[in-house]
């Protein structure tokens, strides 16, 4: 054998060595959040059920501020339902893989939008000349899901809530921004809101499990392209997605 082919076959055999570790690696992770999605859910459903149980057995004997506080114990169950379903949505963002086909951005922005339980309090604006691209589907609608319903949580002031969507074609992506007319976000929170379970407003006031913009950044990031918050007057959300656009006869 050619000396100079060892040193080839050795890091070759790293290589392969190396991305079996990381599929061991990938499946104890996704078996990690499947028991924690589903086999903690149990207990916590048993929780809220003993509470309605207590609730209806005391029935007149039980004070306002008893129930208040039953009250309070459910909600705090749903948020932990809520932010174990986060964690689950986190640990298969972009691992399963579909094929490419053409997508309607305008089209899917409106679908996504009118799917949101609170999808039609807002007035949602879509720039002109959004694309029709080919590319997976399923990603790029739960980027948008997840901004749009992260602006309708969020963005809530004295004056109607006003989103607005554009796009523009840069180099070899495509360059979105979801814009709101909210109360923004600090820089000093700009890249504390993508780590999981951050969220700026106390739960008690907006229920979420705050993994939302963490899908959106492992999503964009999964295509090779970056995200991004800017602020002033509002919080507008850039990012940048593969420019594969279908070519039109």
């Amino acid at each position: 054998m050619d000396d100079t082919q060892k040193p080839k076959e050795a890091l070759l055999a790293e290589v392969l060595a190396l991305r079996e570790a990381l599929r061991r690696n990938n499946a104890e992770l996704e078996q990690f959040a499947y028991v924690a999605s589903h086999d903690l859910k149990a207990p916590l459903r048993g929780i809220a059920n003993l509470s309605h149980w207590l609730e209806e057995d005391l029935g007149p004997r039980l004070g306002e501020e008893s129930r208040r506080q039953l009250e309070l114990l459910r909600g705090r169950v749903h948020r932990m339902e809520a932010m174990l379903d986060g964690l689950l949505d986190y640990s298969r963002a972009g691992r399963a893989t579909h094929a490419p086909e053409p997508v309607d951005v305008g089209a899917l922005i409106h679908t996504v939008m009118a799917r949101l339980p609170e999808g039609d309090t807002a007035r949602l604006e879509v720039g002109p000349g959004m694309p029709t691209l080919l590319t997976e589907h399923l990603p790029l609608q739960q980027v948008f899901m997840n901004l749009l319903s992260n602006a309708l949580k969020h963005a809530r002031g004295e004056h109607p809530l006003r989103v607005r969507v554009e796009a523009k074609a840069a180099q070899d992506f495509h360059h979105f921004s979801v814009a709101d007319n909210g109360p923004g976000i600090a820089p000093a929170y700009h890249e504390k809101i993508f780590a999981p379970f951050q969220t700026l407003v106390a739960r008690d006031k907006v229920e979420g499990s705050g993994m939302g913009l963490c899908v959106v950044k492992k999503l964009v990031e999964g295509q090779g392209g970056r995200v991004w918050v800017e602020s002033s007057g509002g919080a507008t959300f850039h990012f940048t997605w593969p420019r594969h656009e279908v070519e039109r006869s």
